[in-house]
C-alpha cells in the first residue's frame, strides 16, 4: 500500500461516510473509559443500553470504587461477561481513585496496567478522551485493514504498526472510526457490500465482487 492510494482511500472514505462519531456514549472520561472496559466482546449498542443506568448509580471514579459488585454485576448482564467485566470496572475504578488521584493517566503504559484495560482500550481512551493520535485496532479494523490491503496478518500490533507508518498522524483518530464505519455499513465480515463500496476499484480484497 503506498500513501498515495491510502489517501484515495480516506477521502473517499470521508465523501462517502463524512466525519463518523463515536458509537459509544458517554460525556466525560470516567464514563468513557468504563465503556470501553465494558464493551470487550460485545457492541457498543448494547453497551449503550446499560450504562444510563450505571451511571446513574455510580456517577463517579469514587462512588463505583465503592460499588456492591453484585449490583454491578446485574446492571451489566446483558453486556456478556459480566462478572470478570464487573470485577474490573470495580477495580479499576478503585485503582484511579487510590493510585492516579482520581484522574485517568494519560499515558498507554499506565492505562494498560488498569484493570481491563489493554492495548486497543488505551488507544481508545487516548484518541477519543485526550485527543491523543492513537489508531485502535478492533475487529472491525482488523478486517478491513486486511481486505483493502494495508497488511496481511491476523496479529493487532502488526496491523496497529501497518496502519500507522502509511496513514499520517493526524488521522488516526478519523481513520479508526472511518474504518469502523466501513465495516459496519459496508465492508461486512459476511456478505460485504463490495458493489457498493466506494474504494473498490482501489481494494486488493480477494473475495470482492463488482
Amino acid at each position: 500500500m503506498m500513501p498515495a492510494q491510502s489517501e484515495s482511500i480516506l477521502e473517499r472514505m470521508i465523501a462517502r461516510y463524512g466525519m463518523p462519531s463515536p458509537a459509544l456514549e458517554y460525556h466525560s472520561l470516567y464514563q468513557l473509559v468504563v465503556a470501553v472496559v465494558l464493551s470487550a466482546q460485545t457492541t457498543d449498542s448494547q453497551v449503550n443500553a446499560v450504562t444510563p443506568s450505571l451511571f446513574r448509580r455510580f456517577p463517579d471514579f469514587q462512588s463505583l470504587a465503592g460499588a456492591d459488585i453484585a449490583e454491578v454485576e446485574t446492571i451489566i448482564k446483558s453486556t456478556g461477561f459480566y462478572r470478570n467485566k464487573a470485577k474490573n470496572i470495580t477495580l479499576l475504578a478503585r485503582d484511579i481513585t487510590h493510585n492516579h488521584g482520581g484522574t485517568v493517566p494519560e499515558n498507554r503504559e499506565e492505562l494498560m496496567r488498569l484493570p481491563g484495560v489493554g492495548r486497543k482500550s488505551a488507544n481508545v481512551i487516548l484518541a477519543m478522551g485526550f485527543n491523543i493520535p492513537a489508531f485502535a485496532v478492533d475487529t472491525h479494523v482488523l478486517r478491513v485493514a486486511n481486505r483493502i490491503g494495508y497488511c496481511a496478518t491476523d496479529d493487532p500490533l502488526k496491523v496497529e504498526a501497518s496502519l500507522t507508518s502509511i496513514i499520517p498522524e493526524t488521522m488516526w483518530i478519523p481513520g479508526h472510526l472511518l474504518f469502523i464505519t466501513h465495516g459496519r455499513r459496508t465492508c461486512r465480515a459476511r456478505n460485504p457490500l463490495c458493489p457498493e463500496c466506494a474504494i473498490n476499484d482501489l481494494c486488493a480484497f480477494a473475495g470482492k465482487t463488482l
